[in-house]
């Protein structure tokens, strides 16, 4: 019995099969990082981005998308496609070489879907406009990935994320004007946080309609400004149960709607100082799903905003 609104899912019902991510690996950076707001980005971020599980960042998109299709086409016999643009932030570049990235990814066969990867103070609406033409002209479902990773702002300054949760606000305003879905991402045990911030989390995201969540259980990197702090001592990382624990309080105050894209995410194995307790992701994820079955709950339990529809998971029975 599914007691959240999975990803694997949502998709399977939306596009009448199963969809898979295809990601792909561009070389960039991101005003927090080249001097524009700050240099040296998110405390724990390293030169790879996100982008350390994909394939090099010197390939063409086309030729990342058609090795990815046959990889996943001969491991799932996937037969339709998202282009994930995951690495960096994928607005921050030039419009011209935007324009080229992603009608790259719009021409080729089996591509349902769009992701595009960057952060709330780089959405503009040229951008936008663009991307708003090309999901006409190519019959895209386009969506935009947002890292937030906290409501609380007194945490966004200690890690540097170099925008605020106002900026984060008016960027989901500015892409719902043009009909795009969003994907924000949270770390719900970033060491300064509190259950109390998961929580505001799930409402905060709920109150702006947001239609997907992308959960990161925080990792530690070797050479960066997080992986020095906790070598030294000066920060901790909270136990298993309690990221557990925060994931299942931030579902049950999550608006039933919103679609769950991950609950727990994974590090670059080779530099990796601290992550997910030693365990693998999908272990994590088990963890949060066996405390949800002893807690008999399920997401949107203290959601007060009404749900369009009944959710497509399963409520367990009182």
């Amino acid at each position: 019995m599914e007691r959240y609104n999975t990803y694997s899912q949502h998709l399977k019902n939306k596009f009448g099969q199963k969809v898979y991510k295809l990601p792909i690996n561009l070389p960039g950076t991101c005003p927090n990082r080249d001097g524009t707001i700050s240099t040296g980005g998110c405390i724990f971020c390293d030169e790879q981005g996100s982008g350390f599980d994909a394939l090099p960042n010197t390939m063409a998109v086309k030729e990342q998308i058609s090795n990815n299709k046959t990889f996943f086409a001969n491991r799932f016999k996937a037969k339709k496609f998202i282009a994930y643009f995951q690495a960096f932030t994928n607005t921050y570049v030039s419009l011209d070489k935007f324009k080229e990235n992603m009608r790259a990814a719009a021409e080729e066969d089996d591509i349902v879907g769009i992701s595009v990867s960057t952060r709330p103070d780089c959405i503009s609406d040229p951008y936008l406009d663009f991307l708003a033409s090309l999901q006409n002209e190519y019959n895209l479902d386009i969506n935009i990935e947002l890292g937030l990773q906290t409501a609380n702002y007194h945490t966004l300054v200690k890690v540097n994320r170099g925008h605020t949760l106002a900026e984060f606000i008016d960027a989901v305003n500015r892409i719902k004007k043009r009909g795009f879905e969003i994907c924000t991402h949270l770390i719900l045990n970033l060491p300064w946080d509190k259950m109390l911030d998961a929580v505001e989390c799930a409402k905060l995201v709920s109150a702006l309609e947001i239609e997907y969540v992308k959960l990161h259980s925080l990792y530690v990197v070797n050479n960066t400004i997080m992986g020095d702090m906790y070598q030294k001592g000066e920060i901790t990382i909270v136990s298993l149960q309690e990221y557990a624990s925060r994931v299942v309080n931030f579902l049950e105050h999550l608006h039933p709607d919103i679609v769950i894209q991950r609950l727990a995410g994974k590090g670059p194995a080779d530099k990796v100082l601290f992550s997910n307790w030693n365990l693998s992701w999908w272990q994590v994820k088990q963890e949060i799903e066996n405390l949800m079955e002893s807690r008999n709950t399920y997401q949107g339990k203290y959601c007060t905003l009404p749900a369009k529809q009944q959710p497509a998971y399963l409520k367990p029975q009182s």
